[in-house]
């Protein structure tokens, strides 16, 4: 049975949705189904309490979502929260509204935040997070294993309750900003040259390539190693790293490519002892 009084959410309803999302988004997870038990399951207290009076339509509505369902989980938090924004104006409207334009949001949505999830977050965020880890843990400390833990966990809660909250705030408007390749640019732009910061130091950090040629300045002479590190510490290593940039993303060549042009390299400087 339905109630003529307008349903509305409350905060605290739409905060308990998204830390549903947050702990269990990839729970039950199945080849069927994938994330969609996940997603039924974050939106099932706001569900109960918008067909509180209607069981036929909590169940229409739970079925709604226990389908196939698949994206990147922490920018793919915004797709709950615009669906349960559509849930609250259907469940007022039934009327004059269609449950399947839900469907077709989430159908829609999931595939392109999945490409930029794990283009974005699994592609760039996660390796410079184990960049600065493994920089602190190249003594054998935890302290980076610690580090990453609490800084990856935090970002993946922030991220999933921030965009859940906005996603509902802003329902189908969210899809504009998404759209918005400025916005998209700006973000990807700062991303690289943080990760480009991060990667070099722990480049230095990490690695470690020695040089033995002398030249005869004086009694004493003077190591290659010295004279290429005087105006930059850990320059060789740095110069190695750009190069194989170079190669990767100039040059377009494999991974596999480089890697054997690597070996090759080195075998030939300690065949003739080059360096």
């Amino acid at each position: 049975m339905r109630s003529d009084k307008e349903l509305k959410l409350s905060k605290k309803d739409i905060w308990l949705a998204s830390w549903r999302w947050i702990f269990f988004a990839l729970s039950t997870q199945n080849y069927e189904y994938m994330m969609g038990t996940g997603f039924a399951h974050s939106l099932s207290g706001s569900l109960e309490k918008l067909y509180e009076h209607d069981q036929v339509g909590l169940s229409k509505a739970l079925k709604r979502h226990v389908t196939f369902f698949n994206t990147e989980p922490q920018l793919g938090s915004i797709i709950p929260g615009i669906v349960l924004s559509l849930e609250e104006e259907y469940a007022n409207n039934q009327d004059n509204q269609e449950p399947s334009a839900i469907l077709q949001t989430k159908n829609v949505l999931m595939g392109p935040i999945a490409s930029l999830g794990d283009s974005f977050l699994v592609g760039m965020v996660n390796p410079i997070l184990l960049s600065i880890a493994i920089g602190l843990s190249a003594n054998g400390s935890l302290l980076g294993l610690i580090v990453f833990l609490i800084l990856w966990i935090v970002l993946v809660i922030f991220i999933r309750h921030f965009l859940f909250i906005k996603g509902y705030l802003l329902g189908l408007d969210a899809i504009k900003i998404l759209k918005n390749e400025k916005i998209k640019n700006k973000i990807v732009q700062v991303v690289t040259v943080f990760g480009l910061i991060v990667i070099g130091g722990a480049t230095v950090v990490t690695s470690e390539v020695i040089t033995s040629t002398q030249f005869l300045f004086d009694k004493n002479g003077m190591t290659m190693q010295k004279i290429m590190e005087q105006p930059m510490f850990g320059f060789i290593s740095i110069f190695i790293l750009l190069t194989y940039y170079f190669f990767l993303s100039k040059k377009k060549w494999s991974f596999v490519r480089l890697v054997c042009a690597s070996l090759l390299a080195v075998a030939i400087i300690l065949l003739f002892q080059i360096l």
